[in-house]
């Protein structure tokens, strides 16, 4: 009888032609030594890749590792594809790692170590943001600042997808079927007993990263509108503090009239009051549209992802 407990890899992978290789080829190193105590299973998502990548899984033939691919039928985003990596993932331990290696595979021994002691959720926190541009270091840290202040979870600062998540987690975390998934609050949300490592990010072995500033922007406010509803609540104060001028501005008029006599309005104070007041209702209607837009996207009821096919290996 089989008394072997499952590590699961869950790699998404968008046209990452290049690194598959050399994936595969560091973690049979990382892991030879614990294929005796551990299966390995490998669950890559290939999330619409528009260059040779699925090829590339395909030919993967000397693997120590049970391999499965789950093939999008088109770009559904990271967030989906780690998703159906967990769906799909069926071993006692699931750990998501990116497939250019700047997760480096030896660190999942040491959250292994500590799943041994009893720890449901491993987290791994990187220790410096050198691999960052300049503009994404201090975006980084202005968002789990506003995070840590106006989420009701607390997501960790430099956490990202690569943690190490015990089956019992796993199952709570299929779960939750929103549509609009921030994979980070999500993860915190389900909560479980925790504990952190800490890694060096790698250099990329290959390619270039899919995440630009823009997108990472999105992401952010992906995250901000999934876990807070403090911006909604923060206009209604705005609202009422602008209401609470007007009243005190036109006392100001009616008295004003009363003991000076009426006086000719000035274009320029008429004007300021208009753009003011019309850029802080668009601001307003926009706050609302973000979190309308996210019903809407809910109540369709569609699929996070759709599969075209699953090959096992």
């Amino acid at each position: 009888m089989n008394t072997k407990k499952k590590i699961s890899l869950v790699v998404p992978l968008f046209n990452e032609e290049s690194n598959v290789r050399a994936f595969f080829d560091r973690v049979a190193s990382v892991f030879k030594g614990e294929l005796d105590t551990y299966d390995l299973e490998i669950v890559c998502v290939n999330d619409g890749s528009r260059d040779s990548t699925l090829q590339k899984l395909l030919e993967i033939q000397d693997s120590p590792a049970s391999v499965r691919i789950v093939d999008f039928s088109r770009n559904f985003g990271k967030e989906a594809a780690l998703t159906a990596g967990i769906d799909y993932a069926q071993g006692d331990i699931v750990v998501p790692i990116d497939a250019d290696l700047q997760h480096p595979p030896e660190t999942v021994l040491t959250m292994l170590r500590l799943w041994e002691q009893g720890w449901e959720v491993v987290l791994a926190k990187r220790t410096d943001r050198s691999t960052d541009r300049a503009v994404q270091k201090v975006t980084a840290k202005a968002f789990y600042e506003l995070s840590r202040h106006i989420s009701n979870v607390e997501i960790p600062a430099d956490v990202g997808d690569f943690r190490l998540m015990d089956r019992k987690v796993v199952e709570a975390l299929k779960q939750l079927r929103e549509n609009t998934r921030f994979m980070k609050g999500i993860f915190a949300w389900v909560g479980f007993k925790t504990t952190m490592v800490e890694y060096a990010v790698e250099p990329r072995t290959q390619g270039v990263t899919k995440f630009n500033t823009w997108k990472l922007w999105n992401f952010a406010l992906e995250g901000i509108s999934s876990f807070s509803t403090l911006p909604l609540r923060i206009w209604m104060y705005i609202g009422a503090a602008m209401s609470g001028l007007s009243i005190l501005y036109a006392i100001y008029l009616i008295i004003k009239t009363v003991v000076f006599g009426v006086v000719t309005p000035g274009f320029a104070s008429l004007m300021v009051a208009i753009l003011l007041l019309s850029g802080v209702q668009l601001i307003g209607i926009g706050v609302l549209g973000e979190y309308m837009g996210r019903v809407f996207t809910e109540v369709k009821g569609r699929p996070i992802y759709i599969v075209r096919d699953i090959f096992d290996r």
